[in-house]
């Protein structure tokens, strides 16, 4: 049975979307979500790709967006305007990640050979596909902006896997489990890419930990929808179909309640990037 929340002053509920793995691939699996919302929440839903994480925390902050999936760096400034963030993705039994430098596999590429090197990251406020790397970088005594010759941000981590693959940059990062150790960053290669690519690259190094992607909701929202927006996403697991779109769109085996003000660590991660 569809839950009754009142409709407030529009009509549409409006949920955003990163392009992190791909805006064709979000999009595709946006109407399925849509689907899913419409039905939990007894409101219109439309489900939006942002073109980047900067447009995705700007949506939320101006009200053109309810809520949102959004990478741990989103949630951290949003958290510290204010915002709240309802949930977060849990991933392999963990609320956390790690990022992993990876080159082409045989490149024979080392930290102590990346001067020089050129890069491909996702998102300036990319955790793992960013911040992660770049602040592990200068406790490496390697400041990117003068160790690369070159940097770009290519808005996906397939577009940053690819370019590494094709020869158009030389190291990347991805997310992998907290615990990584050994070869697990493939875990994060294979997510993005598909099973056996992996193989295509070798890990340079492992950085320190940082929250999962969450769910935020613009400030304002009335409670009632905040509670079944809260009661569908902790529920989705229970379902088939709300495990394909937990895997699917989410990447995560289930949703958390996310604790107060559980990204603001990440600000430092944030400073020592800039």
């Amino acid at each position: 049975m569809t839950p009754h929340v009142p409709s407030g002053s529009r009509h549409s509920f409006r949920f955003g979307l990163p392009p992190s793995l791909g805006s064709e691939t979000a999009r595709d699996r946006a109407e399925r979500l849509a689907s899913f919302l419409q039905r939990a929440l007894g409101k219109l839903v439309e489900v939006n790709v942002a073109t980047s994480y900067e447009t995705l925390a700007k949506d939320l902050l101006s009200g053109r967006a309810d809520a949102a999936w959004a990478p741990p760096f989103v949630c951290a400034r949003m958290e510290a305007m204010g915002v709240r963030v309802l949930a977060r993705g849990v991933r392999r039994g963990m609320s956390s990640y790690r990022s992993a430098l990876v080159g082409r596999a045989g490149s024979g590429l080392t930290l102590e050979k990346l001067k020089g090197a050129k890069a491909a990251w996702v998102d300036r406020d990319s955790v793992a596909g960013y911040l992660l790397p770049s602040a592990f970088l200068k406790t490496q005594g390697l400041e990117p902006s003068r160790a690369f010759v070159s940097q770009q941000f290519t808005g996906s981590y397939q577009g940053a896997l690819e370019a590494v693959l094709e020869g158009r940059a030389d190291v990347t990062s991805v997310f992998c489990p907290p615990a990584s150790t050994g070869l697990t960053f493939t875990t994060g290669v294979e997510d993005v890419l598909g099973p056996g690519m992996g193989a295509k690259f070798e890990l340079l190094a492992y950085t320190d930990e940082a929250p999962n992607d969450g769910v935020p909701v613009a400030m304002g929202l009335p409670a009632p929808l905040v509670a079944a927006l809260e009661t569908a996403l902790l529920g989705l697991q229970s379902t088939p179909d709300g495990q394909a779109l937990l895997r699917d769109i989410f990447n995560a085996e289930r949703f958390e309640v996310a604790p107060r003000m559980g990204y603001r660590a990440l600000y430092r991660v944030a400073l020592a990037s800039l």
